[in-house]
């Protein structure tokens, strides 16, 4: 199962010739298993001890796929009090920030567009807290890019 919840991350985030290899391991080893288990239905242990290997492979998938963090992410600010300090302290901070106009049910302010890779985001999570606890974010998996301009990171 972790091999099944790596491949559906692969196919959402457009890496289908991995996900078709992942996916000839994934069948390989679940007719294997599951092979072991119809031949002995008589022990209901079995039965459990494979359901359980299915919880907690798709568990361990997600773990892997998220420390991994392959692809990027388009995350969404809006700072209503802070947003050109917010906007300066991300640029300073090797982060390309793209701002709009908004309105809302209070009027009118800036929202901040950042485009970054998803291994990213919790040191940009992180700024973001330090300087406004009360901005609202949005994050959303983006599955291609084309053109624009990635900062390098400013290093420490």
């Amino acid at each position: 199962m972790s091999l099944a919840t790596f491949r559906i991350l692969m196919i959402t985030r457009g890496r289908s010739f991995l996900a078709a290899m992942i996916g000839f391991f994934e069948a390989a080893l679940y007719i294997t298993a599951l092979s072991q288990v119809v031949n002995r239905l008589d022990n209901p242990l079995n039965l459990f001890i494979y359901a359980a290997g299915f919880a907690v492979g798709t568990y361990t998938g997600s773990v892997i796929e998220d420390r991994i963090a392959l692809g990027h992410v388009n995350v969404q600010i809006i700072s209503v009090e802070f947003h050109d300090r917010l906007q300066d302290i991300l640029r300073e901070n090797g982060f390309g920030v793209t701002t709009v106009e908004g309105c809302g049910k209070d009027g009118k302010h800036n929202i901040l567009y950042v485009l970054l890779k998803r291994r990213d985001l919790p040191r940009l999570m992180r700024l973001i807290d330090s300087e406004d606890k009360r901005a609202f974010i949005s994050v959303m998996d983006t599955r291609k890019i084309i053109g624009g301009f990635f900062p390098r990171r400013k290093a420490k």
